[in-house]
């Protein structure tokens, strides 16, 4: 018996094929890996956007729109003239990092102490960083970032003192600090925060003559 959803995400694989190929879709046809990144990050944005409002709908949308980045990717990626991958490569690469990253779940092995530290030191004894704050994106925003500096820096045992200074950088990092001892998400407290906010100075607009 066929699994009706294994069914659908070839289907959207099988479109996504006819799409890029001779005959389909001329804009899918000129797209890179590189054109197709503001596309990936603003699908990113969409879907929190949707989880942050409580958008079931959208919720589900966004996540088929983050799906089509993976799988378009995956797409161009078979036409590489010397490395070659498509989506099940993609996948298969995942089962394993996720399988290699749980020995705990997989391998009936012991946590050895708090699981996202162990993650940490998995992740670097794979890709051989020399630092624990190695490989942290630039592109991510700086209240992230530094959050995700922060984070790593705890976990390594590194010590995040609080910068010393009162311009507005270092206040804002001794935030993020503070953030990120009490487990809150200092990115996405801020997006609520002006959400709130930005509802309050609509609400206060006066509205234009008629």
């Amino acid at each position: 018996m066929t699994d009706p959803q294994q069914d659908a995400l070839r289907a959207l694989v099988g479109v996504m094929d006819r799409l890029r190929s001779p005959g389909g879709c001329p804009w899918d046809a000129q797209q890179t890996h590189e054109s197709l990144v503001p596309y990936a990050l603003e699908e990113a944005h969409e879907l929190a956007e949707a989880i942050e409002t409580g958008d079931r709908p959208g919720l589900r949308e966004e996540l088929g729109d983050l799906l089509l980045q993976v799988v378009f990717h995956a797409r161009i990626a078979t036409e590489h003239p010397t490395d070659p991958f498509d989506v099940d490569d993609v996948a298969a690469d995942l089962v394993a990092k996720l399988v290699r990253r749980h020995p705990h779940v997989f391998e009936d092995a012991p946590i050895e102490g708090d699981v996202h530290v162990q993650w940490d030191r998995l992740k670097n004894a794979e890709k051989e960083r020399g630092s624990a704050l190695d490989g942290i994106p630039l592109a991510l925003g700086a209240l992230a970032r530094a959050q995700k500096i922060a984070g790593r820096a705890r976990r390594a045992g590194l010590a995040a003192r609080v910068p010393a200074g009162d311009g507005v950088g270092e206040r804002l990092l001794a935030l993020v600090l503070e953030a990120d001892a009490a487990g809150v998400d200092a990115e996405g407290a801020l997006r609520q925060a002006a959400a709130a906010w930005e509802q309050d100075l609509r609400a206060g607009e006066i509205a234009p003559p008629v």
